[in-house]
């Protein structure tokens, strides 16, 4: 008898915990999705007060709604900032709500400045309209001019497996039709429409002291976010939820995030991967490895997804030529020698490519072979005697067919990547080995070694762009005739002969200098011209002193007689 009671006891706590679960799910699922977007154009501030001892200020602008914070660029030492910002913001209740705005000053060293603030009650506003605002601030002088417009709600919602949009048949179609190519140039906003499948994650890192975690799973699509519920002590864990999101740009990409739920602090990073919308593959249910925060290496789990995009190919190539949504929260920057030393090889490889385009091209010149250089000067004298415009884009296009069909140089492209991410691991597994044995100062050297070769790759760039400056400013008046004298030359030369016949001239005597010359050394005109004239460290140190003015010579005679 007893029995029975405790096992009808732990059923009905059973239903209840379950039923309770259930109820919070789905509050959790109807607080994520917001009801319409606010789509506001920060365009400019106007009389603004002055903050800084200049009589100028460096405003910049804060909005919040809600949660939601975005914050404007900075616009230095002006009263009448020009922003031309736009960016969308979600909102979450159907009556409106109440956007804060903050105008604050710019201080380098010490805290910013506060210049005024307004607030707007958006329920006050006509939606599907696009309002011109200019607002007074309310504890100074001045005004923000904005555009706003309040538009219905996205295509967002989270559903079970069993209610998904697009495996609707009815649905699908109404969907396929209002991103057909007829509907091409309505709402150019809305270029489609993304559909996640979130169904399971496979041997998770365990985050607890149990040896287990607390997993659920975050999805960002620019700054749209939605996440899952949490599946507790689990590390095999099943959600079999779909979300839809809005897309606004096809080239945005899908970051999907695991975390580790904790009552007392924050939630523990369990993986991440992030999928580009035009890397996927329509119904494909596929298992994903999950990656490092900064997605260079894999860490423990597998994530199975289901993704489906659909979208107008005319609206995406349009939205391709206008500015990218920028993220309203970004990581703030931090210095590492590790990211200094990958950015550094980054920009030295492309340099490198470059270095060997031009030593190829600077071989056929030197006839290091001879049947090279004449296919080469054969090929160069045709196309420019035969030169047109058109050839240009054709030129490109070609290119860009051939490595379509024959070029392998995604396979290396992705092989390269992998022995990047690869040596990148392999140093900081050593720097770890290490770092018992190595002491500070062989750090610092390792960092000082990048820093120079960084210092004395910024030093020549400045020093050939305030060369050109100095050119034009007559700082050496020798170099500035010449360059005159140069220039007019070119002008008349141009003039009067057709552009085509003075590239052969110049083609034929770069073809032929190693034959008439072979001991001749190589030269750039230009950049030996430029490296006579004067950086701006060099005219400050050529500048000579005035000498301080001493006594005059009959003081010093009778100072000092003799």
């Amino acid at each position: 008898m007893n029995k029975t009671v405790c096992v009808c006891v732990c059923v009905c706590v059973c239903g209840d915990q379950q039923q309770q679960s259930m109820r919070l799910s789905e509050l959790h699922r109807k607080s994520q999705l917001w009801r319409g977007i606010v789509s506001i154009a920060l365009i400019e501030g106007r009389n603004l007060i002055p903050m800084d001892p200049n009589g100028l200020s460096d405003p910049y602008v804060k909005f919040r709604l809600g949660p939601q914070k975005y914050r404007s660029k900075t616009v230095l030492k002006t009263l009448s900032p020009q922003w031309r910002e736009q960016f969308d913001l979600h909102l979450y209740e159907e009556s409106g709500g109440m956007l804060e705005i903050t105008v604050w000053d710019k201080d380098t060293g010490r805290r910013d400045d506060f210049i005024g603030r307004c607030e707007l009650d958006l329920s006050t506003l006509a939606k599907e309209h696009t309002h011109h605002l200019e607002l007074p601030l309310e504890e100074s002088r001045g005004y923000v001019v904005l555009l706003l417009t309040l538009t219905a709600s996205a295509h967002v919602s989270i559903a079970d497996l069993s209610m998904t949009p697009l495996d609707d048949p009815h649905e699908r179609r109404e969907i396929l039709k209002r991103y057909s190519v007829l509907k091409s140039f309505s709402n150019m906003k809305d270029v489609g429409i993304v559909q996640v499948k979130v169904m399971r994650a496979e041997g998770l890192m365990a985050a607890d002291v149990t040896g287990k975690s607390d997993p659920f799973c975050v999805l960002e699509l620019n700054n749209d976010r939605l996440q899952t519920h949490t599946v507790y002590k689990n590390l095999n864990p099943e959600w079999n939820k779909a979300f839809t999101f809005n897309v606004k740009d096809i080239h945005s990409v899908l970051e999907v995030t695991l975390f580790d739920e904790d009552r007392d602090r924050s939630a523990d990073f369990l993986g991440k991967v992030s999928i580009p919308l035009l890397h996927i593959r329509n119904g494909e249910l596929k298992g994903y490895v999950l990656k490092n925060k900064e997605l260079t290496g894999p860490t423990k789990g597998t994530i199975y997804l289901e993704v489906d995009v659909i979208y107008n190919t005319v609206k995406a190539a349009l939205k391709t030529v206008v500015p990218a949504e920028q993220k309203y929260i970004e990581d703030e920057p931090k210095v590492s020698k590790h990211l200094l030393q990958q950015n550094f090889n980054r920009v030295k490889r492309f340099f490198m490519v470059l270095i060997s385009y031009g030593t190829y091209i600077n071989s056929c010149f030197e006839w290091e072979s001879a049947q090279r250089s004449i296919i080469s000067f054969v090929l160069f004298v045709v196309v420019v005697w035969n030169f047109e415009l058109y050839m240009l884009p054709l030129a490109l296009l070609l290119l860009l067919v051939w490595n379509y069909f024959f070029s392998s140089s995604k396979d290396t492209d992705d092989m390269s990547m992998e022995a990047m991410f690869e040596w990148e691991d392999e140093e900081e597994d050593k720097d770890d080995k290490e770092s018992e044995h190595k002491g500070l100062m062989n750090k610092l050297y390792a960092i000082q070694d990048v820093c120079i070769t960084v210092q004395s790759t910024l030093d020549e760039v400045a020093s050939h762009g305030e060369r050109i400056k100095n050119t034009v400013n007559w700082t050496v008046p020798f170099l500035s005739w010449l360059a005159i004298t140069a220039l007019s030359l070119a002008t008349v030369l141009l003039y009067l002969i057709p552009l085509r016949y003075l590239v052969l001239a110049w083609g034929v005597n770069k073809f032929t200098k190693k034959l008439r010359d072979p001991y001749m050394i190589d030269n750039n005109e230009l950049l030996d011209f430029l490296s006579r004239v004067p950086s701006d460290v060099q005219a400050m140190q050529y500048h000579e002193l005035k000498a301080d003015p001493g006594p005059s010579p009959n003081k010093r005679k009778r100072t000092n007689p003799s």
